[in-house]
């Protein structure tokens, strides 16, 4: 992959940290990044479409809620075009993505479970600080690469999290 497209909802001021955040290493992956705002169904379809007419393109879905809504919709035309997608979540993987990198989602609902004990023990909800995730997992889907005709490397495999056969 020379080319990747970065579906986000440019109305999400994260994405614009998140693309910052991929625009950073792609140069020195040799990946040039074509950004892809999207605001509906209809436009990311034509965004996966445009992706999958370029040769070597991939995809990176960033997390958004427009995404989360669509998820079956990028998955589902992911595959049709034959594109490459890196996902945020693990239900994408699930669902037929390639694979995906991102937060546990269940962590943060146990944590917070803390924090409701705390505030009925009188703490004041302003008081507690705001946590972010600490627990990331790498998710592979071998029959969506093998779809695709791609030959996921061992290395990669031995460092998933899940592999989905």
């Amino acid at each position: 992959m020379t080319r990747a497209a970065v579906l986000r909802d440019p109305a999400i001021p994260s994405g614009i940290g998140s693309l910052a955040a991929i625009q950073s290493v792609a140069p020195s992956l040799g990946v040039e990044l074509i950004p892809a705002g999207v605001r509906d169904a209809g436009e990311i379809e034509r965004a996966i479409a445009a992706i999958a007419r370029v040769p070597n393109g991939g995809l990176i879905v960033t997390p958004n809620p427009l995404a989360t809504l669509h998820h079956n919709v990028i998955t589902s035309l992911a595959a049709r075009h034959e594109v490459p997608a890196v996902y945020p979540f693990r239900y994408y993987v699930v669902n037929g993505g390639l694979m995906c990198y991102g937060p546990d989602l269940i962590e943060p609902a146990r944590r917070a479970a803390g924090y409701v004990d705390r505030i009925l023990k009188g703490e004041k909800p302003a008081d507690l600080p705001v946590q972010t995730p600490t627990k990331y997992g790498l998710v592979v889907n071998l029959a969506t690469a093998k779809t695709l005709g791609l030959e996921v490397p061992s290395n990669l495999l031995a460092r998933a999290d899940e592999v989905i056969e």
